[in-house]
């Protein structure tokens, strides 16, 4: 029995086929009605246009703007870049220039140091000549002064001699020509 069912089923089917073929013909044998297929095209072009104009045209709007304010962010972003990199450039040019200049000021300090030094060192030792030369003026100045005294002492011992020898005094110019004379006679 079931082998006898499946086999009017079968028939059905196709007889509903051919029927169908012969009324609508390829839109038809599909299983499509023209007429519904319109208002559902018709249907699903009203909802195309509904979505185009209140969700999808704002919605790309939208995301243009948004594009563009990242795209001015980005670039915003990479003009700090680009200016944060220059400043540290000049940054380091400025530090480096300072380092230079501290070491010229430490060079030239240092060479100062040591001409002050030298000059310092060439003023004591001509203040020390000086006071050398001085001293031996000085000691040259007394030890004439010494003979000076010496030699008046001397002239005066002499003439005290003379005079306990001789026991008169000589004349004051034979004095001085007879001990100028034995004054010289020593020398």
């Amino acid at each position: 029995m079931s082998v006898n069912n499946n086999e009017n089923t079968i028939e059905e089917t196709t007889e509903v086929h051919e029927a169908v073929a012969s009324d609508g013909g390829i839109a038809a044998s599909l299983g499509l009605n023209a007429q519904l297929f319109v208002f559902q095209l018709i249907n699903f072009a009203i909802v195309a246009g509904i979505v185009w104009f209140m969700i999808l045209k704002p919605l790309v709007k939208k995301m243009e703007e948004r594009k563009k304010q990242i795209d001015e962010s980005i670039d915003n972003a990479k003009r700090v870049e680009t200016n944060l990199a220059e400043s540290e450039r000049q940054y380091q040019l400025k530090i480096d220039e300072a380092k230079v200049e501290a070491n010229k000021i430490i060079e030239l300090s240092h060479e100062e140091g040591k001409k002050l030094g030298k000059m310092l060192k060439d003023k004591a030792h001509n203040d020390i000549e000086l006071l050398v030369m001085q001293a031996k003026k000085n000691i040259e100045i007394d030890k004439q002064e010494m003979k000076e005294e010496i030699k008046k002492e001397t002239v005066e011992l002499i003439v005290l001699a003379m005079e306990k020898i001789l026991g008169e005094r000589l004349p004051e110019n034979i004095d001085q020509k007879f001990i100028k004379k034995i004054l010289e006679e020593k020398k």
